[in-house]
């Protein structure tokens, strides 16, 4: 009699056991906790696509601004615009600095990495250290198909 006792008790006690949950879910009446919605992904970012770029003697035109002295160097910057039908591929820019017997005394170098497309404006800034007989600058420009035509105006139409 004993295990009939024990094995009933124990048959029980899985019954209310499994019960338990199931008789939760099933509530008359209940209502789901709201839940919040779920953050929507921002979209994909666009696939990158082919440029072509311009091979031969690009145009470009060019705001500089006046040089200024800032700390230990000569910073210029210049404003320039992509004239030019297709993109510009890895644009150099030199900055030379003359004293006055025309002699090279201090430069700089830029690259613009990113291809230049056409009717883009960048702004690129050159830091050349400061030498105590500074004259006159000048600015060599150059991209990887060729060469650059430089057209010097007061502000882009």
């Amino acid at each position: 009699m004993k295990l009939d006792a024990s094995a009933a008790i124990l048959t029980l006690a899985c019954g209310v056991l499994l019960a338990s949950p199931a008789s939760a879910q099933s509530k008359p009446g209940a209502q789901a906790p709201a839940t919040k919605a779920a953050p929507v992904a921002p979209a994909p970012a666009a696939p990158a696509r082919f440029v072509k770029m311009f091979k031969g003697t690009a145009d470009i035109e060019i705001i500089q601004a006046a040089p200024k002295k800032i700390g230990n160097d000569m910073v210029t910057v210049l404003k320039l615009r992509n004239m030019s039908p297709a993109a510009v591929s890895l644009l150099k820019v030199d900055e030379y600095w003359y004293d006055r017997k025309m002699q090279v005394v201090s430069g700089d170098s830029q690259a613009y990495r990113k291809p230049f497309n056409p009717g883009e404006v960048i702004e690129i800034t050159l830091k050349s250290p400061v030498k105590p007989d500074l004259y006159k600058n000048q600015f060599a420009f150059s991209h990887a198909n060729g060469e650059v035509r430089v057209k010097a105006v007061k502000k882009f139409e």
